[in-house]
């Protein structure tokens, strides 16, 4: 960044059976995943992560940022409930949420369990 006048950005990239870090302010936190063979994530899944992050974001200090994020999280738990796929657009929506209010999450290593899951989604 050159300037305070800078929003961050995050970028999320492709994650491949290794690690995946959201960071910044001197905060990292990376996942591993090691390949158990398993098949490809689903909703539920998903949906566990979704409710990690929200239980995670109940510690942090409520304000605007968090509301939102808190409503559009509990948006996709709603959805993921009793679904049995992912549904189009899902992905690209959380991934959107994480960048939007990476200073926000950036310390929870929820979020980037999420982050992490979504790549492997391809989301």
């Amino acid at each position: 960044m050159g300037s305070n006048d800078e929003d961050p950005t995050v970028q999320l990239g492709d994650v491949h059976g290794s690690a995946f870090s959201i960071g910044g302010s001197n905060h990292t936190n990376t996942v591993h995943h090691g390949g158990t063979g398993a098949g490809a994530p689903g909703a539920e899944e998903l949906l566990e992560a979704v409710r990690e992050l929200r239980a995670a974001l109940v510690r942090l200090p409520r304000g605007a940022d968090r509301s939102a994020l808190d409503a559009e999280l509990d948006e996709v738990a709603g959805d993921l409930e009793d679904a049995d796929a992912i549904r189009p657009g899902m992905l690209t929506r959380l991934r959107g949420a994480l960048e939007r209010w990476a200073p926000l999450v950036e310390s929870v290593s929820a979020a980037t369990a999420l982050g992490q899951l979504l790549t492997t989604l391809g989301g």
